[in-house]
């Protein structure tokens, strides 16, 4: 190679080089941000300082945490949809931003404006009976709603939560009908049940599970395809007697739309890490939450899953948009 030759190659693989993105070189070199739709002390948020902790010292940065609340998380969301994709500012959310049917119309799409991450965390349900029902498992609960359309009352956490949505799935798939009592939230609902105001529901494991414990209401099933270690003994819904049957709430982390493949495989894979650590563990655990952490495909298959499957659901249930 001639030495104007040599010099022309260097000169370009310098200038190669040069033009790597910024991240290869440095990345992360200022703080980092995690937007979360809803007020501080919500699942959402403790589980985006849980991780945000915990990622700062992997990270070399400072992650912190940025509260915008409003229009059940869509504040935020649309937040990161906007914001550049240089891997500063993700977004933590929970299963809402997988249903964006429940809405007239959004100021982003889900899987075009924003990149999965990693999904977090699983919050199975589990469905309670109160101890009046003549059902003791999900077949003659089926059984009963075929034999009287209508005539069982359950309850959630209100119209378009994810506890009216598993229980329209549920009817759904078992081709059965059940009258909805929509409450102002999960705890309302389960006072609705002791008090047998309502006959049936689905609702977080932590906010029943001392009722379950005590014999005030019968466990019939757990809602995800898994058992839950807090009730080993409770089949699944699929187990009992709906073949296929698979839901729950959950917590993700999403980047903006744009945002490099390797900034998200690189946060993505110490979020997994810091899924595997004993204290984050256990504090998800205690809001009735299962660690996940996976990658960056992986959860966008979730995604691409879990649209249409509500999309469906709520058309069925004839949740009008708001």
């Amino acid at each position: 190679m001639s030495s104007k030759r040599c010099v022309a190659f260097v000169i370009g693989c310098a200038a190669a080089v040069a033009a790597l993105p910024a991240w290869s070189q440095n990345y992360p070199s200022r703080p980092i941000r995690i937007v979360v739709g809803f007020q501080p002390g919500g699942g959402v948020d403790i589980s985006a300082r849980a991780i945000a902790q915990k990622l700062s010292d992997p990270l070399g940065q400072s992650v912190v945490v940025d509260n915008r609340p409003g229009a059940s998380g869509n504040i935020a969301a649309e937040l990161v949809a906007k914001a550049q994709p240089d891997g500063y500012t993700f977004l933590m959310s929970n299963s809402t931003i997988a249903i964006p049917s429940l809405f007239v119309k959004l100021p982003f799409d889900v899987k075009h404006d924003l990149a999965p991450l990693s999904l977090v965390a699983m919050g199975p349900s589990v469905l309670v009976a109160h101890p009046s029902m003549p059902v003791k498992d999900v077949k003659s609960l089926i059984a009963l709603a075929k034999a009287k359309p209508n005539d069982v009352i359950y309850g959630s956490g209100g119209t378009g939560n994810i506890t009216h949505l598993e229980m329209a799935l549920f009817n759904y798939m078992s081709a059965t009908r059940m009258t909805h009592v929509p409450y102002k939230g999960g705890a309302p609902s389960v006072v609705g049940l002791l008090s047998g105001e309502v006959q049936v529901l689905f609702t977080s494991i932590p906010s029943i599970l001392p009722q379950i414990q005590a014999g005030k209401v019968r466990a019939l099933a757990v809602s995800t395809a898994k058992r839950n270690t807090a009730l080993p003994n409770v089949p699944t819904v699929s187990e009992a007697g709906i073949p296929g049957y698979d839901a729950a709430s959950w917590y993700a982390l999403f980047a903006p739309a744009g945002v490099s493949k390797d900034i998200l495989n690189r946060v993505s894979r110490e979020v997994v890490k810091v899924m595997t650590v004993p204290d984050v563990r256990q504090r998800f655990a205690g809001d009735g939450f299962e660690p996940v952490g996976n990658t960056p495909d992986e959860f966008r298959k979730f995604i691409d899953d879990e649209i249409p499957k509500w999309e469906k659901v709520v058309k069925i249930a004839g949740i009008k948009p708001q």
